[in-house]
């Protein structure tokens, strides 16, 4: 385990509660993170806010799903996070959630302490 947590946040007309979303990951106390904002192809302002954010932050990589059509739906876009995640681990979150500041670390220490392969919570 290289401790690099890959966040998959699959992202579509987010516009509303994007910004907490994003802004509850980065401020996580567990700082080894990748967080990877796959778009679905929002007709909101959910790309600007990525887009800014990721001016904030270097661990932030934004991935248009471009591909024809309209929306591919979260399992396309969780899928295409897992095909460039580069972390050991990995997290999920939607676009409308929030995490608590240690939730990422908890869950680490968690799974490190009793050696597990995975771990959750809601």
């Amino acid at each position: 385990m290289n401790g690099l947590i890959s966040v998959i946040v699959p992202v579509y007309n987010g516009e509303k509660y994007l910004d907490k979303c994003i802004k509850s990951i980065v401020d996580q106390t567990y700082k080894n993170l990748e967080i990877l904002l796959i778009d679905d192809n929002s007709s909101d302002g959910s790309f600007d806010i990525e887009d800014s954010w990721q001016k904030k932050d270097k661990r932030i990589v934004i991935i248009r799903n471009n591909a024809p059509g309209a929306k591919h739906g979260t399992p396309v876009a969780r899928n295409i996070g897992l095909d460039n995640a580069k972390g050991s681990l990995i997290a999920f979150s939607d676009d409308d959630d929030t995490m608590k500041p240690n939730m990422l670390e908890r869950l680490y220490e968690l799974m490190t302490k009793y050696d597990e392969q995975i771990s959750f919570c809601s």
